[in-house]
């Protein structure tokens, strides 16, 4: 199986590791599993540390979390597209827990 070479968008190059001589959670592509723990990234980890290193500035995280899933859904449709992560389920996993995420209680009809 070759695995397809991951295109030029935007570099993940955060969170910034912490503590700075741990390693860094960062995902492996286009595999899209965190370096330092394995796990599909981003991991706990990463979205805690995200949250404290974007928290003056939780548009940027929006923009930079929705240009990692739009490569993320590009690099895992690519090497699984049969059976691999639905649209909607890379969405909760890069974009939904982010900055601008609405409860369910918002998206429902007043009764």
């Amino acid at each position: 199986m070759n695995i397809p070479v991951p295109r030029l968008g935007p570099y993940p190059d955060r969170p910034r590791p912490y503590p700075p001589d741990h390693p860094a959670h960062l995902p492996i592509r286009p595999l899209w599993l965190c370096r330092a723990c394995g796990g599909p990234w981003p991991c706990a980890q990463a979205r805690l540390l995200l949250k404290v290193e974007y928290a003056d500035h939780p548009v940027d995280l929006a923009v930079y979390l929705s240009g990692l899933y739009h490569e993320a859904t590009h690099d895992l449709f690519r090497l699984n597209p049969q059976d691999g992560p639905t649209p909607r389920e890379l969405f909760e996993r890069f974009v939904g827990w982010g900055p601008y995420r609405r409860s369910i209680t918002d998206t429902m009809p007043a009764s």
